[in-house]
């Protein structure tokens, strides 16, 4: 690869870091090509971007993003491929239904919405992730729950609370 070409990789990474927000940096060495060939397969199927780059080449993408990578270059040692997703838990789950069937992909490090996980025993943490939208669905819903339960109380007390109102306004 010469420099051209690695320098196209880099913008390209940088490109894909900043478009997705979301990645995950994986060991994928010593297997066969038809097990690589099964997780892109795979990888396609559930709409995550895979892609197999020397260690200062994604070094190099994440420095020219704003953000904070640091904790994540110690991780870059050996032979590592970088997953991109829209979604923050689908490597995850890729990853734990691939290891089923071997030891291999192993997680080095994953960068979700700022926060870095290093390690492959964030596996089961990084898969129970919640997206920001069902987090604010959760929001809202428990926002909701109280108002409701005031809006309930006054519709069934109908002609109760027309006296409680009227009383009131008596006292005052």
């Amino acid at each position: 690869m010469n420099k051209e070409e690695k320098h196209e990789l880099v913008l390209a990474l940088t490109e894909q870091i900043k478009e997705y927000g979301n990645f995950y940096i994986t060991d994928t060495s010593n297997l066969t090509v038809a097990k690589i060939n099964d997780i892109r397969r795979k990888c396609f199927e559930s709409d995550i971007k895979i892609q197999v780059a020397k260690n200062t080449l994604i070094r190099k993408a994440m420095e020219a993003v704003d953000g904070d990578f640091t904790e994540i270059y110690e991780s870059l040692k050996g032979s590592s491929s970088i997953l991109f997703s829209k979604s923050a838990t689908a490597p995850a789950k890729l990853i734990k239904q691939l290891r089923k069937s071997g030891d291999k992909p192993v997680l080095k490090a994953a960068y979700i919405d700022s926060a870095v996980f290093i390690g492959d025993n964030q596996l089961d943490a990084l898969t129970k992730l919640k997206s920001k939208e069902q987090l604010i669905g959760e929001i809202i819903g428990l926002l909701q729950s109280p108002a409701k339960n005031v809006v309930s109380a006054l519709q069934s007390g109908g002609n109760i609370l027309a006296g409680v109102v009227k009383t009131l306004q008596e006292r005052g």
